[in-house]
């Protein structure tokens, strides 16, 4: 199923199965598959009886990368026939005794073979076959030797040989053109304390080319073992046992070493390797131009500069012979990491970054690093100490930074985890408004009896618009309670979790009261919560929801835009409508505004509907009222041209207010904020001092303020460019027990109070709101508007944050 272009990540584990790659990537787009070694383990996989492991015929532009592999039988554990630009990469291969690791034949050209280990015996690690052209292997390490044969143009470069007294590198047939460079080959006998000369030193040649292939073919900076006693080239028909009369001869290897490489065997948990000394001839003295040549070596190290040693390779001059190079020393990363969103990108995409500087000057940072997102099962690799990814959802994301100094072969002696967190907001998309769920009728729930005492009804969410719930974070709706038979508070959350003691709508016996939501959406569902000794039913209508694409939010200060009490319209006549032409006061691309509603002196019951300019009037209400009532309700309404509707459905006359606190748009209209779901979460409540420690239990007096600080904030002090604090905090507000009649108004903390509302309120009642409120310092201001005092209890649903830079 894989298409040009992805990557088929396979997790940690042990598998038995017969791997077969029949489709092709692109030559700018491979398809691969990649192993993931790593903290969590690593990946082995098993041919069937007789079966290859991976098996690629006739593709091309595939990659295969890290897994460890095993075959039974003659069948080799990788067989590449008649496939081009295939690459496989970083592989741990042990065959059948007598069977090759990888093996390239048929029609195949430009096969890399890089950075893997072979622990063949009794054959080839890798064959390279006939009708095979440009193949590379570069930069792996062998328990055996490798062979070329009839495959003009192949490069061998960079790679470590240790046979055991078996020939290392061996070119037979007609193979012009091969590259040898690099190289270190030891074909000693090993089975000692120190490499020992061979009992059949014939057996033991180091360089093997024919005759056929010497033609165009180069030899240089390799360095061999002369332990085995073995001749160190057999160039055409000649065999030669010092480098001097080689060089003389054929006017090849003029850069070579015939010395002790200083080797030391490693054994991983699974995947061995053969580390390099320092004081080896190999260090600082490799060919940086030679084909396949890699400024990251096989164990995932940065190519490094040892201080001690002159430089005598070509480019930078400091790239060590072999597979493994002599990495540098850290001279810090010890500190956590920085976790940020990403400037420029997509909403959820973050970038995690490891402080690493080093010792020793380097061609390039790397390493092997894992990245894991605290709650999620899989660890993300890569070959630096800066990562980029999409996280799957809105809220606070914390990453573990895993650090190993040999590409996980060693899983216990990895570094201690470290890490940090951020932030990550969604973006709004607002929606015709859509009755989803009414108790009365049935709809959204399957039967018409209200919400009994003290209970709840679910419902179930699965897709909005054709996205699914997986992929939304937050759903914003306006819910009413109708019809209850007793007093009592309704509390919407998300399915999955506790029900928190936060409320979202407050009523008496036979009100009607609406009021906006913005509910996190978690487990594919919405609870809603009838805290009463009587029933109610519960009608919620879809206005918007938050997810990784969409628009920004821009807070403003709130401005009354609209008041029919004011000029020559007068109040809204029963049953009709007045578009509110909001084009001067928002961007032409704003997708979406955000209103305080109020009605007042109403001379029937009726309810508000605010929708879309130029659209029919919807089915779900925004606001509802009672003769002489006095009401407010938050609105998130789609604009159409700057324009959208309110209508009095009503038998009587209302006026309306409506102050504007915000809207939703492009970053470039100034609308970059995103949304944070967190709630419903009680933030403060003056009955019991909760959230407010720094003032005494008990009512806001007249004419005065309190301080609120949203929760869920990772840096408490939020001053400056703190980009993870709230710029604006979406909370319910409910006034309780005031003595007279006022107003509440939300504002930024210390900063100069508006005129509009978010709250009005009679003596002895209880009212809410929801609210969109811009922060000062990272926190709000609540004043009492009245001649009395009153309690106030604010209940979170989330705030918006602003865009990196």
């Amino acid at each position: 199923m894989a298409q040009p272009g992805q990557t088929v990540l396979v997790q940690a584990g042990s598998y038995v199965e017969k791997v077969v790659v029949n489709r092709s990537g692109t030559s700018g787009a491979p398809i691969t598959f990649r192993a993931v070694n790593g903290p969590n383990g690593f990946v082995t996989l098993s041919g069937p009886s007789g079966g290859n492991a991976f098996t690629l015929v006739g593709v091309h532009d595939v990659k295969v990368e890290g897994f460890s592999l095993r075959s039974s039988g003659s069948a080799e554990p990788v067989l590449i026939d008649g496939a081009t630009r295939v690459t496989v990469n970083a592989l741990t291969v042990r065959p059948p005794a007598g069977v090759a690791g990888v093996r390239v034949t048929g029609a195949s050209s430009d096969v890399t073979i890089s950075r893997g280990w072979f622990g063949a015996s009794g054959a080839p690690g890798v064959a390279i076959d006939a009708g095979v052209a440009g193949a590379v292997v570069s930069g792996n390490q062998f328990r055996g030797g490798l062979t070329v044969t009839d495959a003009p143009g192949t490069a061998i470069t960079g790679n470590t040989l240790v046979t055991g007294c078996t020939s290392g590198i061996t070119v037979t047939g007609a193979s012009p053109g091969v590259e040898i460079r690099n190289n270190i080959v030891q074909t000693a006998d090993v089975s000692g304390s120190a490499p020992a000369a061979c009992a059949d030193p014939a057996t033991a040649t180091a360089i093997d080319v024919a005759s056929g292939s010497v033609g165009q073919s180069v030899a240089d900076f390799n360095l061999i073992d002369p332990a085995s006693g073995g001749a160190l080239y057999a160039w055409g028909d000649t065999d030669y046992a010092d480098l001097a009369a080689f060089r003389a001869a054929t006017g090849q290897g003029a850069h070579d070493i015939a010395a002790d490489p200083k080797l030391t065997p490693q054994q991983g948990t699974e995947r061995p390797w053969i580390a390099l000394d320092r004081t080896s001839p190999a260090v600082d003295s490799a060919d940086a131009g030679a084909t396949g040549s890699d400024p990251v070596d096989l164990l995932g190290h940065s190519r490094a500069d040892v201080p001690e040693v002159p430089n005598t390779g070509t480019g930078p001059g400091y790239r060590d012979r072999g597979a493994v190079e002599v990495a540098s020393p850290w001279a810090s990363g010890g500190t956590a990491a920085t976790v940020k969103r990403k400037v420029g990108g997509g909403a959820y995409d973050i970038v995690t970054q490891l402080p690493v500087t080093y010792q020793w000057p380097v061609e390039t940072v790397a390493g092997t690093f894992g990245y894991q997102v605290i709650g999620e099962r899989f660890v993300a690799m890569a070959g630096g100490p800066v990562h980029e990814q999409t996280v799957r959802r809105a809220g606070q994301v914390c990453i573990r930074v895993f650090v190993s100094p040999d590409g996980y072969r060693t899983i216990p002696e990895f570094d201690l985890p470290r890490g940090g967190c951020a932030m990550v907001g969604a973006r709004y998309n607002p929606v015709t408004p859509t009755r989803l769920l009414d108790t009365r009728s049935g709809i959204g729930v399957g039967t018409s009896v209200p919400v009994g005492p003290n209970s709840e009804v679910l419902l179930p969410v699965s897709t909005i618009g054709g996205v699914p719930a997986a992929n939304i974070d937050a759903v914003v709706l306006n819910v009413t309670v109708t019809q209850p038979t007793a007093g009592g508070f309704l509390t919407v959350y998300p399915n999955g979790a506790p029900a928190p003691t936060a409320s979202n709508i407050n009523y008496v016996a036979n009100e009607t009261v609406p009021n906006l939501v913005t509910v996190p959406l978690t487990s594919g569902g919405i609870r809603f919560r009838n805290s009463s000794s009587g029933t109610a039913h519960v009608v919620a209508d879809l206005q918007g929801w938050f997810g990784a694409s969409g628009s920004g939010f821009k807070p403003l200060t709130p401005v009354r835009v609209s008041d029919s009490r004011e000029g020559t319209g007068g109040p809204y006549l029963p049953d009709t409508s007045r578009q509110l032409d909001l084009s001067s006061k928002v961007p032409a691309d704003t997708t979406a505004v955000i209103l305080n509603v109020t009605a007042t002196a109403p001379t029937t019951a009726g309810v508000l509907k605010v929708f879309p300019g130029n659209s029919l009037v919807p089915l779900a209400s925004n606001l509802n009222f009672v003769a002489g009532q006095t009401i407010p309700n938050l609105v998130m309404v789609p604009v159409v041209n700057g324009k959208v509707n309110i209508y009095n459905q009503s038998s009587g006359t209302v006026h309306v207010l409506a102050d504007l606190a915000g809207y939703f748009g492009s970053a470039a209209s100034g609308a970059d904020q995103t949304y944070v779901p967190y709630g419903p979460r009680r933030i403060a409540d003056t009955r019991d001092g909760t959230g407010l420690s720094y003032r005494p239990v008990g009512p806001v007096a007249s004419n005065s303020s309190i301080g609120v600080i949203p929760a869920n904030v990772p840096n408490r002090v939020c001053a400056g460019t703190a980009f993870d604090c709230p710029t604006a905090v979406v909370a319910n507000l409910t006034v309780t027990r005031p003595t007279k009649a006022g107003l509440l108004i939300g504002y930024p903390f210390d900063n100069p109070r508006p005129v509009a509302s978010n709250v009005n309120f009679v003596a002895g009642e209880t009212a809410s709101n929801l609210a969109v409120i811009g922060t000062s310092a990272g926190s709000v201001s609540l004043y009492n508007a009245s001649s009395g005092s009153t309690d106030v209890i604010v209940d979170q649903a989330g705030y918006f944050i602003a865009a990196p830079s």
